[in-house]
């Protein structure tokens, strides 16, 4: 075929590839499916992505081609306007669970075709709420010149909606984008999810994406998850939303294609896997799995659930996947028991009966913690007996006062059996567990490995009875200083401790350490040593040798947790650190460097406090 030939059939076919696009939009034949967006903790319904197709059995069928061609005939705008219009009306047509995430170009806010308030119009004309509605930007199209601005979020976050960012991890700007625009949500890119059970370097990605989405308290949903195998490493990694082929397909009539129980029971089994203390301190090993309804339930279905419920006292009663109440089986009984009761009201909604008077605890909240929230709560209250655990502030479960008690009571007398009996500190085991299960999760925490200067010599001075009060006024320091909510005091044995700190300020507490110590230290010594600055006592050779006051050594360790394995590692990497510290004189403070054994050496810096 000859230059001018194909050239002439090119124009021919952009002829009728525009036409064909005209045609499309004028007519509106583009059509609507949605695919659910999945709670991967309880299975219920987040809400639906709506995704475009053009009509069947043409070139354009496929959104692929659909928005290339709009692309290249300069018709961008107007179809995503139609998509958007088409979208909100096939919503509003059928009851779709949940949210709405509807596509928008960012782009689009600087062009003339940009019809501001188009989008709130045309919910307020279907009646959609707009709370109902989350806009979902992307930077991945190749239309998108402009990028994902602040004023493009800040646009439509004044207007009312909730916003989410598409294809983290497949864009140009990443996470400077996320820090910039904080989204409600963050849409995972199926490129990291696909395979993620068999890619330690997905999983890697996945985790910091998970730490930093709880930090900004912003709800992490993962992408093109089509096997259980990627569904439960997922659910293991605490990734709270998920969509997928294996959760449900887009359609124009979506459904679930997994069992929510299934999901659940997935859930569940993966969290009873994860190692280490921390699940176990935490309101997280209260949970029962109890059935929800939501306000605009009737109470019929309410009797029929705690009919097949006979041991359950409360019904969580959630909306869009938050609670907001409970209905409690007395209550339900003493109104169905007066005359006419049932009759009157069995059709009545849930919210009807509906108390809000229920606590609600954070997943992650110690059980120490939750226990003091108990005993604060009035009498009244307290009878009620019931919490509904919440994640990221959506419904986990339902726990009762007795749970509580007996997980409290079982952590004393497992406590009781490895801790240390002089201190009653936690001993190795726990010590271990502990460090495990913050690498599990991928945690950022420092490791202050404590550790007395010449505490033997003072020990055969002074006698184990000074000794021994030592060791304890170091324990009790190291107690009153550390977070109770989030760091964690050990003691290995003798005078050794560790503390793991998850507090930020982690450096001043030390100091705080050093100097309350140096300062009680003082009154344990004879006015004569004391002057002197120190004992005559024996070396470990057997000679006669001067030791100066007892002194405090303290290594620091700020460990990678994608890097180390297990205790194992963290235990030489602070080791080593206590070491160098111990180099020091008097009391003092050495950070290392090192953040795995993989590493070599670096310079290490030190700080004498």
């Amino acid at each position: 075929m000859r230059a001018d030939e194909q050239h002439s059939d090119e124009i021919d076919n952009g002829h009728e590839e525009a036409r064909l696009l005209t045609d499309i939009i004028q007519q509106q034949r583009l059509y609507p499916v949605f695919q659910p967006i999945v709670d991967l903790c309880t299975g219920e319904c987040l809400g639906h992505e709506a995704l475009i197709r053009g009509p069947r059995n043409t070139p354009l069928h496929a959104p692929y081609h659909l928005f290339n061609a709009a692309i290249r005939n300069h018709l961008l705008h107007r179809l995503e306007l139609l998509c958007r219009r088409r979208s909100l009306e096939c919503f509003a047509d059928q009851p779709l669970a949940g949210k709405l995430f509807l596509n928008v170009s960012a782009s689009l806010l600087s062009t003339p075709e940009h019809q501001h308030g188009f989008t709130a119009d045309l919910l307020q004309e279907l009646g959609i709420p707009q709370e109902n509605i989350v806009i979902e930007l992307s930077e991945q199209h190749p239309f998108d010149h402009h990028g994902l601005t602040r004023s493009a979020v800040e646009h439509y976050r004044q207007m009312g909606f909730r916003i989410a960012i598409d294809d983290l991890g497949s864009g140009y700007s990443g996470l400077k984008l996320w820090s910039e625009l904080q989204p409600d949500y963050v849409k995972i890119d199926m490129h990291f999810v696909r395979n993620i059970d068999r890619d330690s370097v997905k999983r890697e990605f996945v985790r910091s994406i998970c730490n930093i989405g709880h930090t900004l308290r912003c709800h992490i949903i993962a992408e093109g998850i089509e096997t259980r195998d990627e569904l439960h490493t997922l659910q293991e990694m605490g990734v709270r939303y998920g969509q997928g082929f294996l959760l449900g397909r887009p359609t124009q009539t979506p459904r679930l294609q997994i069992e929510p129980q299934l999901i659940r029971h997935g859930y569940l089994q993966s969290r009873a896997a994860e190692p280490g203390l921390a699940q176990a301190d935490t309101a997280r090993a209260l949970v029962r799995s109890v059935p929800t309804v939501s306000p605009q339930d009737s109470l019929a279905d309410v009797s029929e659930i705690f009919r097949a419920l006979p041991g359950a006292a409360s019904i969580p009663v959630v909306q869009d996947g938050e609670p907001v109440g409970v209905v409690r089986r007395a209550e339900l009984l003493e109104l169905f028991s007066t005359q006419y009761g049932r009759a009157l009201y069995e059709q009545k909604p849930v919210s009807r009966l509906m108390r809000t008077d229920a606590l609600i605890v954070a997943s992650d909240t110690p059980l120490a913690r939750v226990s003091r929230m108990i005993t604060e709560q009035d009498e009244s209250a307290l009878l009620q007996q019931e919490m509904i655990i919440v994640q990221d502030g959506c419904y986990l479960g339902l726990a009762s006062v007795r749970d509580l008690l007996k997980r409290i009571t079982e952590l004393k007398i497992r406590n009781a059996r490895h801790s240390n009996p002089l201190t009653l500190l936690p001993g190795n085991v726990p010590i271990n567990q502990e460090i495990d299960s913050l690498l599990q999760r991928a945690c950022d925490f420092h490791i202050a490995y404590f550790d007395l200067n010449h505490f033997k010599p003072f020990n055969d001075c002074y006698g184990y009875s000074r000794g021994d009060q030592v060791i304890r006024r170091l324990g009790a320091l190291l107690t009153a200083h550390a977070d109770s909510e989030s760091d964690f005091v050990g003691h290995i044995g003798g005078d050794d401790f560790v503390v793991l700190f998850r507090s930020r300020d982690w450096r001043a507490r030390c100091a705080r350490v050093i100097s309350a110590f140096d300062q009680q230290v003082q009154s344990l010594y004879r006015a004569s040593d004391l002057a002197a600055g120190g004992i005559w006592s024996q070396d470990r050779n057997g000679q006669a040798a001067f030791f100066p006051l007892l002194s405090l050594a303290v290594g620091v360790v700020h460990p990678d947790p994608y890097k180390c394995s297990s205790y194992h590692e963290i235990a030489e990497l602070a080791a080593d650190a206590k070491k160098q510290a111990k180099l020091q004189t008097g009391s003092a403070l050495f950070l290392s460097s090192r953040r795995c054994l993989a590493h070599p050496r670096r310079d290490e810096t030190r700080a004498s406090a």
